[in-house]
């Protein structure tokens, strides 16, 4: 301002004082020495930790925090970083500005890291310096990895899994779910049973926070129990075993269902015949002829429990031969319906005899003459349902449609491999599930994969990978029909092999 007025300014400079040991110009400072003399006198790191011993288990990949507390953390992290320096004695008695892994060999079992500390020095002076210290990791196994090692069967918490239906395609998907959240990764030991998967753990705190996890994925109900294994009556120790018991509950997406009366009024008059659309940690129940849906949480559920009239094995394939749209398109809970009036045959029947049926379908936005549907037969089921007896003068209908079907265009694609694949979890298979039929087994995981192609929902919570073998060819990508359902390659992960991939990084070193 006062140059731009015209007015003279005197430009204020800072002086300069000698080091009253090496005689150099430096900027006052109240020791009057230079940095360098400050130094050869003063060492703030005097008294600091230079070395320091850490014990790291390599089982669990976790390091020790004294006294009993166990941390994981990776090479040059900031848990790993955090923890080097709350081992440090003396520190509060500085001030810590900076702090830095340097690299060393990761089996030199050495870490070292680069501190930059300040500390009030001559007359209010403040010192800035840098050291670096070295951590000597030492290997040593943890109390639960020594367990294990020791008796893999020695387990202290156990989780049993169970859902009383006659198919498996709810523990394809729950285990799908297990993998992507590494829910199990603390498992010592994962047993297929017959009607379930059981789950054992070397600590109760993680079977806890399993059990968890299966609440917000899945309705269950749950119960524990403990018992003594040992006592010792002069440190007044008590050693425990854990059971924790869980039930899925049998309803599985496109079941129908009959609610019972009660169940009924509570929803507002909904159904009573009504499908499953979707099982998280919630049921979502639609009813097919007025399009009305609601959701039913665990709490709800397990009050008043109750079955399906019919299941997905006791489906039946239908040939659509007409219909007829009845309302416009209705968005119900992010899904997409019509309703609509379709003439239908069964076809092991379809040219053996003239048996149609008029059923009205939730399905009018991609069903369409010519179209092959999936459906329950009520017109032939023998249903001993006590909740369907308590409703007088209800209309069954004799078809309900669940989906459409793609089995005849899929004929065509039979042995092919698919561009995708799954993870699975590394389970042990007890003797009497290995009694179950295999090829149930199988067929159960390809509707399982179908699934997932059919219904983007069920696969937005799963990770789905490259599939390396898969070679696509142009006759068969010209061949392939438009409609049937497929995994686009923007959802695929690439499936990462860290063997691979050091054998890449060793040649391209070469």
């Amino acid at each position: 301002m006062a140059q731009e007025a015209g007015m003279f300014t005197v430009q204020q400079t800072i002086g300069s004082v000698l080091c009253c040991k090496c005689g150099v110009p430096m900027a006052p400072n109240a020791a009057n020495m230079c940095v360098k003399c400050l130094r050869s006198e003063i060492d703030i790191t005097e008294g600091l930790q230079k070395h320091v011993i850490i014990i790291h288990c390599p089982e669990c990949d976790t390091y020790l925090q004294p006294p009993r507390t166990w941390i994981k953390a990776q090479l040059e992290s900031k848990e790993l970083l955090t923890f080097c320096v709350k081992r440090l004695k003396n520190l509060n008695k500085i001030h810590l500005v900076h702090a830095e892994f340097i690299w060393t060999e990761p089996h030199s079992k050495r870490i070292k890291v680069r501190l930059r500390v300040q500390k009030e020095v001559l007359n209010g002076a403040i010192l800035e310096q840098a050291y670096t210290v070295e951590y000597v990791v030492q290997d040593q196994m943890c109390e639960s990895c020594t367990r294990v090692q020791a008796n893999p069967d020695q387990w202290v918490a156990a989780v049993q899994l169970r859902q009383h239906v006659s198919h498996r395609r709810t523990f394809f998907y729950l285990e799908q779910l297990i993998l992507k959240h590494d829910a199990a990764v603390r498992a010592i030991r994962i047993k297929q049973m017959d009607q379930g998967v059981d789950f054992f753990f070397a600590n109760r705190s993680h079977a806890v926070k399993f059990v968890e996890f299966l609440g917000k994925v899945a309705p269950i109900k749950s119960r524990h129990d403990k018992q003594l294994v040992s006592h010792d009556t002069k440190s007044n120790n008590y050693n425990y075993k854990y059971t924790f018991s869980v039930e899925i509950c049998p309803i599985c997406r496109e079941d129908l269902i009959c609610l019972p009366p009660k169940v009924a009024v509570s929803l507002g008059n909904l159904g009573p015949l009504v499908i499953c659309t979707k099982v998280s940690n919630t049921i979502a129940l639609l009813d097919l002829f007025t399009l009305r849906h609601c959701f039913m949480d665990a709490d709800q559920y397990w009050r008043t429990a109750f079955k399906s009239l019919l299941s997905s094995r006791q489906i039946m394939e239908y040939i659509v031969l007409d219909v007829e749209p009845v309302s416009s398109e209705i968005n119900v809970g992010g899904s997409k319906y019509v309703l609509a009036d379709a003439q239908v045959a069964r076809v092991a029947d379809f040219g053996k005899n003239d048996t149609l049926f008029t059923v009205r379908t939730h399905l009018g936005h991609i069903l369409n003459p010519g179209d092959y549907a999936i459906g329950y037969d009520l017109y032939r089921a023998n249903s001993n349902d006590i909740e369907l007896d308590k409703y007088k003068g209800l209309v069954i209908p004799d078809v309900i449609l669940i989906k459409k079907s793609y089995e005849e265009k899929r004929q065509k694609k039979r042995g092919k491999p698919r561009a995708w694949k799954l993870k699975s979890l590394n389970m042990e298979v007890e003797d009497s599930a290995k009694a179950t039929d295999e090829e149930k087994r199988s067929s159960e995981y390809e509707q399982f994969l179908r699934d997932l192609e059919e219904n983007p929902d069920m696969r937005f919570n799963i990770s789905l990978y490259q599939n390396k073998e898969y070679q696509p060819s142009e006759m068969a990508s010209m061949t392939d029909e438009e409609d049937v359902p497929s995994i686009p390659l923007e959802e695929l992960l690439a499936d990462l092999d860290l063997s691979e991939e050091e054998a890449q990084n060793d040649s391209m070193n070469e």
